[in-house]
C-alpha cells in the first residue's frame, strides 16, 4: 500500500481532488485523480468502470450527487495507503483531453477586455455595444479542434485586409493572439426545448479548467463583421488537462461586480457565481500578465442561463470559455492585442520587444484559486507552441 506525500503547499491537495484522463506506458487512457505529484487510477482504487474510459463523460453524467459521494470516497481514501498499483507519479504519465467536447460555446464577459477591444476595433464609436450589459455576448465554437495542453498549434491561414489594403490578401496570420480563460464543463444537460437556470447550475456543471482560446486577429478583424468571428477563432482552442470540479471552488466564490442595469429575470439568481482565480500568462517562460477572474461581469451560472434560455439542449461534455480574462491595470490584460495596444505598445519578453506571437513561442497559462482549508489550489497550467503555418496561399 502507498502513502501519498502531500506537501503543505501543494495545489493539488484534499481541497482540490482534480480529475483528468492519463494513460501510461502499459495501459491506455482512463480516468485518474491528481493528489500531490502523483496520480491515483481510479479504476483500480475505486472498482468503478465508469473511471476505465477514455474521458470523463460518463462520470460527469451520474449527476451531482455521485459527483458528491465520489469526491468524499477519494477524501478519505488518499487521506490513508492506496493500492500500489493505482499509484503513479505525475512524471510517468501522458495527460489526454479530459472530455469528449460536445459542443464549444466561448463568451465576451470582461467589461475591461470588452471595452478595450471596442477601443481599438472601433475607434470612432462607443466602445460597449448596446447590449453588452443586458446579455452574455458569445459564439459558436468549434468543438472538434478542443485539444489538450501541450498540442502544437499550426499558425492558421486565412484572408486578411489591413485598412490601407485596396483589396484582402490571403496568408499566414501575422497577428497571432491568446485569450487567457477558464472553461466551464457541462455534467449534466438539459433536453431541447427546457432551459436552465442560474441557481441550478452546480446541478449541471461539473468542474472548469483553464482555456486558450487562439486567436487570429487579423483575419478576425476582417470577417467579423457582420456574424462574428469565424475562421479567427476555429483553428484551435487549448484546455488545461486537470478538471477542478466546481464542488472544489466553493471558497472561491464571490459576487460579480454590481452589474447594472439590472439584468433580466432569466439572468438573476439568488446564488453568488463570481470566482476569485487568479492567473498568469508566460510567453517563452516569462510571466507577462495576471489576469484576475474576480473581475468578470457576468458569472458562469449566467452564461449557462443565457445559453439555454432560447431552449437550445445542453449536453454533458459541453464546453463553455468565460472569454478573455483583463482587469483594468495594463499588467493584467489576459489578450496581447491588449496588452501592446493593437501592436502599437510592445511589451519585454526577456531580451526582446514583442507584440504578437511569432513561430516557435510557447505560450503558457496557469490558474489558482483560494481553497477550503485556506491555501490555494491550482488548475495546473494549459500549454502551446506555435508551429509554421502549412497551408499554400491560393
Amino acid at each position: 500500500m502507498t502513502v501519498i506525500s502531500i506537501p503543505t503547499d501543494s495545489l493539488f491537495g484534499l481541497d482540490n481532488l482534480p480529475y483528468g484522463v492519463f494513460s501510461t506506458a502499459d495501459a491506455g487512457p482512463r480516468v485518474g485523480v491528481r493528489v500531490g505529484d502523483s496520480v491515483v487510477d481510479l479504476t483500480t482504487a475505486l472498482g468503478d468502470n465508469v473511471f476505465a474510459q477514455p474521458a470523463l463523460n460518463a462520470f460527469m453524467a451520474q449527476g451531482r450527487k455521485r459527483w458528491v459521494e465520489v469526491r468524499a470516497q477519494l477524501t478519505e481514501l488518499v487521506s490513508g495507503a492506496v493500492a500500489d498499483d493505482a499509484v503513479f507519479s505525475i512524471d510517468d504519465v501522458t495527460m489526454h483531453l479530459p472530455i469528449a467536447v460536445a459542443d464549444y460555446v466561448d463568451f465576451y464577459a470582461s467589461e475591461n477586455h470588452a471595452t478595450n477591444l471596442g477601443r481599438l476595433f472601433r475607434p470612432d464609436s462607443v466602445a460597449l455595444m448596446p447590449n453588452w450589459k443586458h446579455l452574455p455576448v458569445g459564439y459558436h465554437g468549434r468543438s472538434s479542434t478542443v485539444v489538450v495542453s501541450g498540442t502544437d498549434i499550426v499558425r492558421p491561414c486565412g484572408q486578411r485586409k489591413a485598412p490601407a489594403d485596396a483589396a484582402p490578401t490571403f496568408g499566414p496570420s501575422i497577428r497571432l493572439d491568446i485569450e487567457a480563460e477558464i472553461g466551464f464543463i457541462v455534467g449534466v444537460g438539459s433536453p431541447m426545448g427546457s432551459s436552465i437556470t442560474p441557481d441550478q447550475f452546480t446541478e449541471h456543471c461539473f468542474g472548469a479548467v483553464v482555456l486558450n482560446d487562439w486567436s487570429a486577429r487579423d483575419i478576425q478583424a476582417w470577417e467579423y463583421a457582420p456574424l462574428g468571428p469565424n475562421l479567427g477563432k476555429s483553428f484551435a482552442t487549448s484546455i488545461s488537462p486537470w478538471v477542478v470540479p466546481l464542488l472544489a471552488l466553493e471558497a472561491a466564490r464571490i459576487d460579480t461586480p454590481v452589474q447594472d442595469p439590472t439584468p433580466l429575470p432569466y439572468l438573476r439568481g439568488e446564488e453568488k457565481w463570481g470566482l476569485d482565480i487568479d492567473l498568469e500568462v508566460e510567453w517563452n517562460g516569462h510571466v507577462v500578465s495576471r489576469p484576475p477572474y474576480a473581475q468578470m461581469y457576468w458569472s458562469p451560472a449566467q452564461m449557462l442561463a443565457h445559453t439555454t434560455v432560447n431552449g437550445a439542449a445542453a449536453s454533458t461534455g459541453d464546453l463553455f470559455g468565460s472569454g478573455t480574462i483583463s482587469g483594468p491595470e495594463k499588467a493584467q490584460r489576459g489578450a496581447f492585442i491588449e496588452l501592446t495596444w493593437g501592436g502599437a505598445e510592445p511589451v519585454t519578453v526577456g531580451d526582446r520587444q514583442r507584440t504578437f506571437i511569432e513561430d516557435g513561442d510557447e505560450i503558457s497559462i496557469s490558474a489558482t484559486a483560494p481553497g477550503a482549508s485556506g491555501g490555494r489550489i491550482g488548475f495546473g497550467e494549459v500549454r502551446g507552441r506555435i508551429l509554421p503555418a502549412t497551408g499554400d496561399a491560393r
